[in-house]
């Protein structure tokens, strides 16, 4: 089951949700089938995808939420392994030969793990990656998807355990933005994007080489996407400083802020976060209190946003 924007939609409620028991057991069976020992698996994440680190073997499990992510999960891998075969420093598929895998009626892939302890790349080195990423030509094996900046956002309102005034704030958000996007004149050419580039999809080696991780919002569009995470990081959310926002244009050699279109993707950037968080309700009182407290941000319009990082 699909959106109309060709994002996923969230499980039937009878599934018992993407929550932490059932992703577990989604990954009990696929390691079973797989030849690997889930016994001691921490889950590192649980957002669009759950995030297990397997304790027998170097690896790292991704269990996306159902099969309606299959295509956008086999484009990643075919991503992983062009960026590997021309020595772009980023995640590397590993374990089972044959991926992604299909059980439990999700899609899961291994990789390989980056580093014993997590350490996160600057913001000037996200730079570096982008720019670097932004210059490569993808061979014409590698058909990438069109960018969708609103793919699931419909679902995620809908599915998601809200005040029914704020679900209808956020859809009619969700249908001023996508008129405001449809008007944009973008400058910078089109081309592979990363989709989802902030600098916690940078982690450092063991080696200290920076790599990027989360391949599987990769698409062709605009650059500017790929940009504006950083800046509203700075500008709205004060998660950069202003040395870190000169680095990293000094490393990148553009300023979206500078471009007319910004306040635009920021703000379609701002709904997607608010949409994102509100799919995990659920999971805890503080994401819930979260949610609410970006709902009522947006409402109150532009300004400083002290929203909680997830």
């Amino acid at each position: 089951m699909t959106t109309e924007d060709g994002g996923a939609a969230d499980e039937p409620a009878g599934r018992g949700g993407f929550s932490a028991d059932s992703t577990r057991r989604t990954l009990e069976i696929v390691c079973a089938a797989a030849g690997l020992d889930s016994g001691g698996a921490e889950l590192l994440r649980l957002g669009e995808n759950a995030i297990y680190r397997l304790s027998s073997v170097p690896l790292v499990a991704r269990i996306a939420r159902t099969v309606g992510y299959l295509p956008a999960i086999e484009t990643e891998v075919a991503v992983a392994r062009w960026l590997e075969s021309v020595a772009f420093p980023a995640v590397r598929l590993a374990g089972p030969a044959e991926q992604p895998l299909v059980v439990d009626g999700r899609v899961v892939t291994f990789w390989e793990l980056v580093s014993e302890r997590t350490e996160y790349g600057t913001v000037a080195e996200l730079a570096v990656l982008l720019r670097w990423l932004h210059e490569l030509e993808p061979p014409p094996s590698l058909v990438l998807p069109a960018l969708r900046p609103f793919a699931r956002v419909d679902a995620r309102i809908d599915g998601a355990e809200l005040a029914e005034g704020d679900r209808e704030f956020l859809r009619a958000r969700l249908t001023e933005l996508r008129e405001r996007y449809a008007r944009l004149d973008f400058v910078l050419p089109a081309g592979p994007v990363h989709g989802d580039a902030n600098v916690g999809n940078v982690i450092r080696r063991a080696d200290g080489v920076a790599v990027l991780i989360d391949l599987d919002g990769f698409a062709a569009g605009p650059r500017e996407w790929d940009l504006v995470l950083t800046a509203m990081y700075f500008e709205r959310f004060g998660w950069h400083t202003a040395q870190e926002y000169r680095e990293f244009l000094t490393g990148y050699g553009f300023d979206v802020m500078t471009w007319p279109g910004y306040s635009v993707l920021r703000d379609v950037r701002e709904l997607i976060m608010v949409a994102w968080l509100a799919q995990n309700t659920r999971e805890s009182p503080e994401i819930a209190a979260e949610v609410s407290k970006r709902i009522a941000d947006l409402r109150d319009g532009d300004g400083f946003r002290d929203w909680a990082p997830f």
